[in-house]
């Protein structure tokens, strides 16, 4: 049966993608045309980026799912045109990116690699056992990023909305499970989606309950940090510094404080990007099920939001 799949992912993009795709739906024996441009009674999957000009999903009536290349869907989910179930992206890359980028971070905040050598006096930082690394978030991503810290030797804890269990992590849920992971944690990565329920979760409250002197990297969500009150913390000492890859707006603006705070790092939302090649098998294999009768892969609660 020949397939017809809108590429909805902005411009530039298709290029991108347009082999990799075909090789991937050739792989997976699937008959699918992808196109940029049609009629949306003709069109039986939508291959899609939030930043997309398309936001009007109603007359897709034949389409049988909306198959994002993003993690994030927050700019999607509550979109009240989209009727089709919602697939996020989850690519080994894209995970195995994120892995990187926070192993890194994490490493250069234990060794101390900031640290202006100006004279020889040697300092010896802990080892990876004695120092106490949390994530908030323990989703696809951040559990891979957790059990590689512990891989390393890292005292790992991590929260999570609802209770978790991830080998060689001390999970914890709830209020009181939150307050758990703040308190103990020397590094504290913060991995979660853009919920109501997570804007400002880091805020003077609760990095205050950190421990004084600690570390922040977000490679999450920009909406997960009341950047008042983390610039505030950084001034206090009361965070010795931040590393941030998401921002509420994004460029980050130019005259943004980010950009001029002594200790804090700026990265251009580059901690795990999408791989055309790994995700075109992820959009090749979600085509498949939904044609055998199976449910998506990755499908997006509309009730949770991610």
């Amino acid at each position: 049966m020949s397939l017809t799949a809108l590429f909805a992912a902005g411009d530039g993009v298709f290029a991108e993608y347009d082999a990799p795709l075909r090789a991937a739906f050739a792989r997976a024996g699937l008959d699918v045309t992808v196109v940029t441009q049609a009629a949306p009674d003709t069109v039986d999957y939508i291959i899609y980026t939030p930043s997309s000009p398309l936001q009007d999903f109603a007359p897709f009536t034949r389409c049988k799912a909306v198959l994002s290349l993003w993690a994030g869907v927050e700019r999607i989910v509550g979109n009240p045109t989209l009727t089709q179930p919602l697939a996020r992206m989850v690519d080994p890359s894209l995970t195995q990116g994120m892995i990187e980028y926070v192993t890194g971070h994490v490493l250069r905040y234990h060794l101390a690699l900031d640290r202006p050598a100006t004279e020889w006096v040697p300092v010896v930082p802990p080892l990876a056992q004695d120092r106490k690394v949390g994530f908030l978030g323990l989703g696809a991503l951040g559990r891979a990023c957790a059990v590689a810290q512990a891989a390393i030797g890292f005292d790992v804890a991590g929260w999570s909305r609802t209770p978790r269990e991830v080998a060689g992590v001390q999970c914890h849920s709830g209020a009181d499970g939150l307050a758990a992971v703040l308190e103990r944690s020397d590094i504290l990565v913060t991995l979660l989606p853009d919920t109501p329920a997570t804007t400002n979760i880091l805020n003077a409250t609760t990095l205050a309950q950190m421990p004084r002197g600690a570390y922040v990297i977000n490679p999450g969500r920009g909406t997960l940090i009341d950047d008042a009150a983390l610039l505030s913390a950084l001034d206090q000492g009361q965070i010795a510094a931040a590393t941030l890859d998401v921002f509420r707006t994004e460029p980050l603006p130019a005259d943004h404080a980010y950009w001029h705070h002594p200790r804090v790092t700026v990265t251009p939302h580059i901690a795990a990007a999408t791989r055309a090649e790994t995700a075109s098998d992820v959009i090749a294999a979600n085509i498949a099920r939904v044609q055998a009768g199976q449910g998506l892969l990755h499908e997006v609660s509309r009730a949770a939001g991610y």
